[in-house]
């Protein structure tokens, strides 16, 4: 009964920490950064407190003349407060247009001209910075969450607004725009409406809802612009849980505020958990109190895995794989815990959801996908997103008539019906076998690597990208016998990890990786 009522309360974007509120009004939310948007409110504050913040901007926006359907535009500095300008505009029938701070200022004008915005929320760093000034006439009005500039109205000069009711929308209607990766190119635009948020929010709630019965702090690192945020909130506020968010996810820090929050749920992205690796022997023993590690954007080491999962001192901790995408969202899923050997396979992200997600694979050539001869991923999902906002002829391309999505990577699903991705389309290397099993068997292999990426080289031939701990020269004779059975591959090139590019979802771009290789290689 109870686990209904969480199911029915789903997302609802725009009154998400209202209704949140009436249900569990001592709950609090702990940030380790001040808001742009409310300096004042301080880093700790209870759900109500956060209800009403988010009502108070919606009536700013309201106005200005923001009206239902409108788009706004979201491209400011990191913060949480990113998420919460989501919900006001949703609060009033407009749709959020979330654009992450890491998209350089040509990405965001090109944009921008496809999207027609009423509003663009920005602030001075990024207008000084970022943006070029042709895009003060790309929109009808520019507001500002901080600083000021000329020919825009700040945020704080409309405090005061009357108040305005929430505006509720057909589920049907776009309730929110976020954008993809943008690891192949520029980012497309996927737009959400309330009934593919709430199908999202669905398997994710039925799923979590046997481990994590009790009330616990869940911490929070995860892309403010990201789909996957609203989930995971969600989730959280309907259950009462006390929600840390964090937007500064260096390791130091982390162990500090884990050391004394005592987190039993922890959502973030893979490459974010690599990093967190040593916080493992910690003597402040961070993860001691985790219950339930989350990870989705991308399928994880099973080294990092195993070794947050030892550093947990709960009686039964598990590690929960998502493997999904902006444009559907969950699609299969996979608990990992302390008992399961080091070696199990990381490149089974799971089984679908019954009932709510469906997979197959389909062959490229005739032949029976396999491990061998990988076949592309497919998926039918209530979840999808309708559209990307002004491309429509591409997103029919990767849909079929009868709803299967095409996601992009290639791989098998076993006997069993286990999914395994082995690699992205893209980023196939014809002959070598799946760059991401070789990944995971390195990283395994050689503790002193914080990230290795297998890319092809100008002639083709597999090369071998590593980052070491401390930037510490690699050991070749390590290497070696760490890839002693491994497809043949170039001689692996040392590369710092902050040069590595990465998306707003710390992804890496693998092919602005080999791009940037190919250039370096280039005689001067």
């Amino acid at each position: 009964m109870f686990l209904q009522r969480i199911m029915n309360r789903g997302i609802q974007l725009g009154t998400l920490f209202e209704r949140a509120a009436a249900s569990h009004p001592a709950n609090v939310l702990i940030l380790d950064h001040d808001l742009d948007i409310a300096p004042g409110l301080g880093r700790r504050a209870t759900i109500p407190e956060v209800a009403d913040l988010v009502a108070d901007i919606a009536s700013r926006f309201w106005s200005v003349r923001v009206r239902p359907g409108d788009r706004v535009v979201v491209y400011k500095s990191e913060g949480f407060d990113l998420t919460l300008l989501a919900c006001a505009i949703a609060r009033i029938g407009a749709v959020p247009v979330m654009l992450s701070p890491k998209l350089d200022g040509a990405t965001v004008n090109e944009l921008l001209r496809r999207i027609e915005p009423a509003v663009l929320l920005t602030d001075q760093s990024k207008l000084d910075d970022e943006l070029p000034d042709s895009v003060l006439a790309l929109a009808n009005r520019v507001l500002l969450a901080s600083g000021s500039h000329p020919d825009t109205t700040e945020l704080r000069a409309l405090a005061g607004a009357p108040r305005v009711p929430a505006v509720t929308m057909p589920a049907e209607h776009p309730t929110l725009v976020t954008h993809t990766s943008g690891t192949t190119g520029t980012p497309k635009l996927a737009v959400h409406t309330g009934r593919t948020l709430q199908a999202r929010y669905r398997p994710q709630a039925t799923v979590t809802w046997p481990i994590l019965r009790n009330r616990e702090t869940i911490a929070i690192h995860v892309s403010f612009v990201h789909s996957r945020l609203i989930t995971a909130l969600a989730i959280s506020l309907h259950r009462g849980y006390p929600i840390v968010v964090l937007a500064d996810a260096t390791p130091e820090h982390v162990a500090e505020m884990f050391a004394r929050l005592r987190p039993g749920i922890l959502e973030a992205h893979p490459n974010s958990y690599m990093a967190w690796e040593p916080l493992a022997e910690d003597p402040r023993k961070p993860f001691a109190n985790v219950k339930f590690f989350s990870s989705t954007f991308d399928a994880i080491h099973p080294r990092t895995m195993h070794r947050l999962l030892r550093a947990s001192e709960r009686r039964a901790p598990m590690f929960g794989q998502i493997y999904g995408q902006s444009e559907v969202g969950p699609a299969v899923m996979r608990g990992y815990t302390k008992r399961k050997r080091l070696g199990t396979d990381g490149r089974c992200v799971g089984w679908p959801v019954p009932g709510m997600t469906s997979v197959r694979v389909v062959s490229r050539d005739g032949g029976r996908p396999s491990a061998a001869n990988p076949g592309y991923i497919e998926v039918r999902s209530d979840g999808r997103i309708v559209t990307y906002l002004g491309e429509q002829n591409r997103y029919d391309r990767q849909v079929s008539a009868d709803g299967w999505w095409r996601m992009g990577d290639v791989g098998y699903r076993t006997r069993l019906g286990c999914v395994h991705l082995l690699d992205r389309e893209v980023d196939v290397i014809e002959g070598f076998g799946s760059t991401l099993a070789a990944e995971d068997a390195l990283f395994a292999r050689l503790e002193e690597l914080t990230e290795v990426i297998i890319i092809p080289g100008q002639s083709g031939k597999a090369v071998p990208i590593v980052c070491t701990k401390d930037d510490q020269p690699l050991d070749h004779e390590a290497w070696r016998a760490a890839a002693s059975g491994l497809p043949a591959m170039a001689d692996p090139v040392h590369w710092r990890l902050e040069d590595l590019p990465q998306t707003a979802t710390v992804k890496i771009k693998r092919l602005e990786l080999a791009r940037l290789l190919t250039s370096r290689s280039q005689p001067a």
